[in-house]
């Protein structure tokens, strides 16, 4: 069993973003800026938004934050986005999900602009994705196949089950993963809570994707000898330890790891190769790479 060091992988690519930024700078060219929009006090939100502005640092971005209370109107918020669609200096920006119940998401993700949708849930991102034309791929889905890829694993002619099916984990990943490319080429499963022979699925993966929000849903009798895991998931969960509580995915590691060929870690896997897929993408925003 190997673990897929996420850490390592996102400080490689930062890295890489930084001596880009780095030339951008002797070019005399504008520092790329991106920019989060925060409604609310979710502390995972705010700790994500946290993370991503740390990341901003070490690359050499420009970073901004919005932060706008719980009580913030549609409305208001759709000014917020307004303003940044119309600011030169921002390249890119986010949205944080999830959004006050009073506030339609679809709404707010179809008003930004499709140029500076750096989390890649606008839907002419999303179709350009589904065609395989240049775009701006949802942060944690690419941050998965940047894992695949820089771990060496082989994917052309695997079966890859996926668990869940959300438009920001599952759909996009199950799409980028059957695409035609010698980085994807799989045979895809997409499996959510209607699904039957749950089990039996799993067991079929050479390459498995927790994303269906459970804490240690996938245990060992779900996986075979070999199997390549790819755990999505992260929650806090309770137990008799000093702190109380333990952080955990949508794996129960302990059981599953000792039959894996590959597994990512939690914390320490997806999670940090999501932020740098944001960076990536407005590294792309600021260089006009996609629009």
């Amino acid at each position: 069993m190997k673990l897929i060091d996420g850490k390592a992988i996102a400080n490689a690519v930062k890295s890489e973003i930084a001596n880009e930024v780095r030339k951008m700078i002797d070019a005399e060219q504008k520092v790329p800026h991106l920019a989060a929009v925060l409604v609310g006090n979710d502390p995972a939100s705010e700790t994500y938004i946290a993370s991503k502005e740390r990341a901003c640092k070490e690359v050499g971005f420009t970073s901004s934050i919005y932060k706008l209370s719980e009580q913030t109107t549609e409305n208001e918020l759709l000014k917020t986005i307004d303003f940044l669609n119309n600011d030169d200096e921002v390249d890119g920006y986010i949205v944080q999900l999830p959004l006050p119940k009073h506030i339609d998401t679809n709404k707010i993700i179809s008003a930004i602009d499709p140029k500076k949708d750096v989390d890649g849930f606008h839907p002419q991102n999303v179709g350009r994705m589904v065609m395989d034309m240049p775009c701006f791929l949802p942060a944690t889905p690419a941050g998965i196949m940047t894992l695949l890829e820089r771990s060496n694993i082989e994917t052309e002619g695997k079966h890859c089950v996926v668990l869940g099916r959300s438009n920001i984990v599952g759909t996009p990943a199950a799409i980028l993963l059957s695409r035609n490319s010698k980085k994807a080429n799989c045979t895809v499963t997409l499996c959510h809570s209607r699904t039957k022979n749950l089990k039996e699925l799993c067991l079929s993966a050479d390459i498995l994707i927790a994303a269906i929000g459970k804490p240690e849903f996938v245990t060992a009798d779900m996986v075979k000898d070999g199997v390549v895991v790819i755990d999505v998931g992260i929650h806090r969960v309770e137990d008799n330890s000093e702190k109380g509580y333990k952080i955990t995915g949508d794996v129960k590691f302990d059981e599953v790891a000792p039959k894996c060929s590959f597994i990512t870690p939690v914390p320490g896997g997806v999670g940090p190769t999501t932020i740098v897929s944001l960076l990536t993408n407005t590294l792309k925003a600021a260089k006009k790479e996609v629009y």
